[in-house]
């Protein structure tokens, strides 16, 4: 990365931390206070209620505060990320990281607390005296020896769950990982030799967690900065001791001849090929120094065939991430009220991700990250960050072993209703739009943005280019296009076209030739074609249609039946499509919501309406989802013969014909297709009764635009749209003014709609 890069990456980073305000989380009511009687019961004098409920049962504060849901994540700055001792000040931003990724995967509250004390028995007084107001505490970044006597301590006095993550979150998921890669390798435990660089925190951790899985003590080789940990050392702490060992080894690479696991928690680039050639048959290598291991996974895997390799970053199979274990423990923890965070606790995390693995992996995770099918083998061998089913599999297996081994004071009795509770925690979070990211990442498209003379356009084109989701084509005003590049510090390799410049004078006549060819007998004259020609959108759509891009995104400065209109002319419709329509993905509290159509048929028919809801189930499956449909109307299911009502049944009844895989009726009324008891009870035929309802298609242009404004204004759901249904290429319409993130989201839509029209015409041709 170039110097100005880097210096627009920290500057970046510094603008997500400072604006809109500074932070990364905030703490907000949960009860109404609109009125007088809402503040009476909030504060004085309805407040002593509960107070002297809890006076006399301290347990009731479970009952009657935030207590049960709320963690703290605690710090005094000491070994901060790779960053070292930078103090309790300068921890204070990767604490609220830490409980911003609570949130938004296990949907557990965090107050972060920096201690300004490296003394161990002051650091122990003060969590112990804060500890009331907290269900559980996440200690993080606290140097060693020091982390494993507080931990060890506060676990001992507190009766609320104490875990350090640094310390048990690698060991966790390696040890899921380690479990299955075994099982590949057709290794066991108790034989296979082990070697380590780092004894830190976290390679104590992992390796006592391994021991704790059948690994012989005899068999373990580790490194720190001094070298091997042998029985004439006498620098080691007590938890490093553990590991001295009587063999001798001159170095790490002497260790790993014949070694059949390399466990990587120290620096990077300290292992070589021929070091991991000397390993043993279907050695297991686990570089997981950050940001940069070992050895890169490229130099492992062309090192040999048969390594199976994981490391901490993403970009990788085999990611080892924190994530996937720390929010999920807490949550099972704190679901069953346990005391304590212990070793059966955390041996059920490492046994269910591991198991995970090895079940079928959802479409919804192939789709993100670019798989034809995820199968447990070498380059899966423990789940992925962003799949659906751990929050419902893991917190589960938690909350079981505490309650199996005593330390649960509120057991969960009905198990199915508990996971139904868990997959519910998680819809107001954005996760679909980092699926749609990840996923167009796999495969970036070359996409034209249209009005890259626009500032805003401009910052969402960088940002694409930036993360990998988009290959750019920057189309406007060149020399505007450039003072706004050199204004952004917006570098790289992005191509720049400005339709009216005398360089595309010879592509201009080429494309009205064409546009000429295909629309002569509709009245366009050649000059017409020509002029066109000159016209952003128009030249924009026959890149596109000529092959050198491979979709677009236009309407940020013009009207939408302004830029709808060259996309009809030229790219046309999809086979089969007669008439195209738009949908909307709202990201609401219930979960993702697909609204049809908001944009362009004002009075569907009902077989137009019909194809608006096919059209809709296919995009919905796009993005990994199932699509359960309700067409709404102002009745239910027949109760009105008005033709406004029957058109909307006409339109189930040719679905339930002609499409029946598609889980899709109607016509219902809005509140009983979002309230599945509610429809199961009064209408238990249905073919949605029992589920949950995540696309709506609306009966006009009307209903749909204004409930998609509605609920974007009042409810301030994040959109995504419209995502154009039915043509024949990737080419989709912002709304005007729309917001750098809406173009962002928009531009992963167009790559990823390309990816799956690529997948469609391979599978056409292979036929």
């Amino acid at each position: 990365m170039s110097k100005s890069n880097k210096e627009r990456k920290r500057r970046e980073a510094l603008i997500y931390h400072a604006k809109p305000q500074p932070g990364k989380i905030k703490v907000v009511p949960t009860k109404r206070y609109s009125t007088q009687r809402d503040l009476s019961l909030a504060y004085s004098p309805g407040v002593a209620e509960p107070c002297l409920e809890i006076a006399k049962d301290k347990a009731n504060v479970y009952k009657y505060t935030t207590k049960g849901n709320l963690v703290a994540v605690i710090s005094n700055g000491t070994a901060v990320l790779g960053l070292g001792d930078i103090g309790p000040e300068a921890s204070k931003p990767v604490m609220e990281g830490k409980g911003l990724l609570f949130k938004i995967f296990a949907d557990i509250d965090v107050f972060d607390i920096e201690v300004d004390t490296k003394d161990v028995d002051q650091f122990i007084e003060t969590v112990k005296n804060i500890a009331p107001t907290f269900g559980g505490i996440n200690l993080e970044d606290i140097a060693a020896p020091e982390a494993f006597e507080i931990e060890r301590r506060l676990v001992e006095e507190l009766d609320i769950p104490v875990m350090h993550d640094d310390q048990h979150g690698t060991a966790i998921i390696s040890s899921a990982a380690l479990i299955n890669a075994l099982e590949i390798a057709e290794k066991n435990i108790e034989d296979v030799r082990f070697v380590i660089s780092g004894a830190g925190s976290a390679a104590i951790s992992c390796m006592n967690l391994y021991v704790a899985l059948g690994a012989k003590l005899e068999n373990i080789a580790m490194f720190d900065v001094d070298g091997l940990l042998h029985k004439g050392r006498t620098d080691l702490s007590p938890m490093q001791a553990r590991f001295r060992t009587s063999k001798h080894y001159d170095s790490l690479a002497d260790a790993l001849k014949g070694a059949d696991v390399f466990l990587g928690l120290s620096v990077g680039n300290i292992v070589s090929q021929d070091m991991l050639r000397s390993m043993a048959d279907n050695p297991i290598v686990f570089a997981m120094a950050n940001p940069t291991p070992e050895i890169s996974y490229r130099e492992a895997i062309a090192s040999r065939e048969d390594i199976i390799m994981a490391t901490g970053r993403s970009d990788h199979p085999n990611q080892v991430n924190n994530v996937l274990g720390f929010p999920f423990i807490f949550r099972g923890a704190l679901d069953v009220r346990a005391t304590k965070i212990n070793e059966a606790m955390k041996m059920a995390a490492v046994k269910a991700l591991a198991a995970l693995a090895k079940e079928p992996v959802p479409e919804q995770v192939n789709i993100a990250y670019g798989e034809t099918k995820l199968n447990f083998g070498k380059d899966y061998i423990i789940p992925k960050p962003f799949d659906p089913r751990l929050i419902a599999k893991i917190p589960p297996a938690i909350a079981r072993a505490a309650m199996e081994s005593g330390v649960a004071t509120e057991p969960i009795e009905d198990w199915v209703r508990y996971e139904d509770e868990l997959l519910h925690r998680l819809g107001a979070d954005n996760k679909i739009i980092r699926l749609l990211h990840k996923r167009a990442r796999t495969n970036p498209k070359r996409v034209v943005f249209t009005e890259a003379d626009y500032l805003d356009v401009l910052k969402a084109a960088q940002y694409v280019y930036d993360e990998g989701i988009a290959i750019p084509i920057l189309l406007g005003n060149e020399k505007t296009i450039q003072e706004l590049r050199a204004e952004l510090e917006f570098d790289g390799d992005v191509e720049v076209i400005d339709p009216k410049s005398d360089e595309q004078t010879e592509r201009r006549e080429q494309f009205a030739n064409l546009y000429w060819e295909s629309r002569k007998r509709k009245g366009v004259t050649l000059i017409d074609a020509q002029k066109k020609m000159r016209e952003r959108n128009y030249f924009a759509a026959m890149l596109v249609n000529d092959g050198y891009a491979d979709g677009l995104i236009s309407g940020y400065s013009r009207s939408y039946p302004m830029v709808v209109k060259p996309m009809l002319e030229l790219i046309g419709t999809a086979k089969g499509v007669k008439k195209v329509a738009t949908t909307n993905l709202m990201i609401t509290e219930r979960g993702p919501m697909f609204l049809s159509d908001t944009s362009i048929n004002i009075d569907p028919t009902a077989r137009e309406l019909a194809k608006i809801a096919q059209m809709t189930a296919l995009a919905v499956k796009m993005f990994g989802l199932e699509p359960n449909i309700a067409m709404l109307s102002y009745s239910n299911f027949g109760s009105s013969e008005n033709e406004r009502a029957k058109k909307v049944s006409e339109a189930v009844e040719y679905l339930h014909k002609f499409y029946p895989d598609v889980n899709v009726d109607g016509a219902v009324q809005s509140d009983f297709a979002l309230n599945r008891e509610m429809l199961a009870e009064k209408f238990p035929f249905s073919k949605l009764a029992g589920k949950e309802v995540n696309t709506l298609v609306f009966p006009n242009l009307d209903a749909a635009n204004i409930t998609y404004k509605l609920m974007k204004e009042l409810n301030k759901a994040d959109s995504i749209g419209p995502i154009m249904l039915g043509m024949s290429k990737p080419v989709h319409i912002l709304q005007l003014g729309a917001s750098v993130d809406e173009i962002i989201n928009m531009a992963a839509v167009v790559v990823v709609d390309a990816q799956e029209k690529e997948k469609w015409q391979l599978r056409k041709e292979e036929s």
